[in-house]
C-alpha cells in the first residue's frame, strides 16, 4: 500500500512538472520569438509611439493582436501588469520534489551504481546538490566577468563546462544519475536566472518608473541576456527529461560524450529557429542538416559493436537462472524486491517464453548498456552478460 501511494505522489508531481514545465516554456519561447520579430514603429502611427521601441501585429484565434514594446518603460505603468516568474518557480520545485523522491530516496536504485563508485547515500545526495549549488555559482561568476561580452566564446566556454561536469558526475554515479544532475545544474540555472537576475531587474523597472525615474538600461539588457541563454538551455533539459527511455544513451561507456553531441544537437536547431525568427532563415537552413548528420554519427558512433560468438551452444537453462538470480526479483508478477510492488514497465521474466520475448530489451539493457539490474544490485558479472549476449545472438532458443 505504502509503495503504490509513493507511485501515485511520483504521478502527481510529475504531471505538475510537465505542467508547469511547458507553460514556462511556451511563455519562454514565446517571448523570445516576439522580440526578436518587433520591428521599429511607423513614425505615422495611427496613434503615439512615443517611447516604443518596437511593435509587431499578429493574428490568432481569429483575432488581430497588437503587441508593443517600451525601450525602457511606458510613461505611466498600467494597474494591471501581467509577471511570469510563477510558471518557472514551480517547474523547478516539482522537479527538485522528483529528483528527491527518485534519486535520492531511491538512492541504491538510481543513483549510486557501485560498479562506478563505491560511495555511501549520504556523500552521493551531496555531491549531487553541491554539483547543483556549485553549477550556478559558475555560471553566475562568468555572466559577471568580462568574457560574457563575447557571447560567442562564452558560449563555448560554458558547453565545455557543462561536459566537464557530466564527464565528473558519471565517475561517481549511475548514467541515469549523471544525467539527470547535468539536467538538474542547467534547470537551476534557468529558475536562478529568473529568481535573481530577471525578476528583480523587472521590479527595479517598475520601481523608477513608478516614481518617474529614468529607468536604468543596465537591468533590461541583464534579463534579456539571461532570457536568451535560459533559450538555449531549454532543448538539452527536455532531451535529458526522456533520455531515462534510451539506455543507449546514459548506459553508454562515453554516456557523458553523448549527451555533450545530443545537447549540441538541440543546441543548433535552437539557434536556426532563433536566427529563423530575425527573418534569417535562408542563412540559418545549414544549421537543420548539420544538426541532423551529427545526430545520426552520433547513434551510430554509440551502436554496440560486433562481438565473436563462441561456437558451443549456450544451454537457456544457464541463461534461464542467471535471469532468476538477476532479473526476476523485480520483473515478476509479484517481485521479492521491496522496492516495487509491481514489475517496472510490466516486464515480467518468469517464463521461457517471456524471456524469450523480451530477448531484445535485455541484450540492450543487460549487455550492451549493462543499465540492468538497476545499481546493479544483484552485482551481475561482466562474464555472465556476455553468457546472455552469446545465447541471444545464437537465437534466444528456449529448447
Amino acid at each position: 500500500m505504502e509503495l503504490e501511494l509513493m507511485e501515485w505522489v511520483q504521478l502527481a508531481v510529475r504531471w505538475i512538472h510537465m505542467i508547469t514545465g511547458i507553460a514556462w516554456i511556451g511563455a519562454s519561447f514565446y517571448f523570445v520569438w516576439l522580440d526578436m520579430n518587433l520591428t521599429t514603429p511607423e513614425k505615422d502611427g495611427y496613434k503615439d509611439k512615443a517611447g516604443v521601441g518596437g511593435e509587431l501585429w499578429a493574428v490568432h484565434g481569429g483575432g488581430f493582436y497588437e503587441v508593443q514594446k517600451y525601450r525602457l518603460a511606458p510613461p505611466e505603468i498600467p494597474q494591471t501588469l501581467h509577471w511570469f516568474k510563477y510558471e518557472a518557480y514551480f517547474t523547478w520545485i516539482s522537479g527538485f520534489l522528483l529528483l528527491a523522491i527518485l534519486y535520492y530516496f531511491g538512492a541504491d536504485i538510481y543513483l549510486i551504481d557501485k560498479n562506478i563508485a563505491d560511495i555511501s547515500t549520504d556523500a552521493a545526495i551531496l555531491i549531487g546538490l553541491g554539483s547543483i549549488v556549485g553549477g550556478w555559482l559558475i555560471y553566475d561568476f562568468l555572466c559577471k566577468s568580462p568574457l560574457i561580452n563575447n557571447q560567442f566564446a562564452f558560449g563555448i566556454i560554458l558547453f565545455v563546462l557543462l561536459t566537464l561536469a557530466a564527464f565528473g558526475l558519471s565517475q561517481v554515479f549511475s548514467g541515469r544519475g549523471a544525467y539527470i544532475h547535468v539536467g538538474a545544474i542547467m534547470g537551476t540555472i534557468m529558475v536562478a536566472n529568473v529568481l535573481m537576475v530577471i525578476i528583480p531587474g523587472q521590479v527595479a523597472l517598475v520601481s523608477a518608473a513608478k516614481k518617474g525615474e529614468a529607468p536604468d538600461p543596465v537591468y533590461g539588457l541583464r534579463a534579456k541576456q539571461r532570457s536568451l541563454h535560459n533559450n538555449y538551455f531549454t532543448l538539452p533539459v527536455l532531451f535529458i527529461m526522456i533520455s531515462n527511455h534510451y539506455p543507449m544513451t546514459y548506459g553508454n561507456t562515453y554516456g557523458w560524450l553523448l549527451l555533450a553531441g545530443i545537447s549540441l544537437v538541440g543546441v543548433l536547431v535552437r539557434h536556426y529557429f532563433n536566427m529563423k525568427n530575425q527573418g534569417k532563415a535562408k542563412q540559418g537552413f545549414i544549421l537543420l542538416p548539420i544538426a541532423f548528420v551529427l545526430f545520426f554519427a552520433i547513434a551510430y558512433a554509440a551502436a554496440p559493436k560486433s562481438e565473436d560468438v563462441p561456437a558451443e551452444k549456450v544451454s537457456f537453462s544457464t541463461v534461464q537462472a542467471l535471469i532468476h538470480t538477476h532479473c526476476a526479483s523485480c520483473h515478476a508478477a509479484k517481485p521479492t524486491n521491496t522496492d516495487f510492488e509491481s514489475p517496472p514497465k510490466g516486464v515480467r521474466l518468469e517464463t521461457p517464453a517471456q524471456i524469450a520475448r523480451e530477448k531484445t530489451r535485455i541484450k540492450q539493457q543487460s549487455v550492451d548498456t549493462k543499465t540492468m539490474p538497476l545499481g546493479n544490485l544483484t552485482q551481475m558479472t561482466d562474464e555472465e552478460r556476455k553468457i546472455i549476449g552469446w545465447w541471444i545472438s545464437q537465437g534466444a532458443s528456449t529448447d
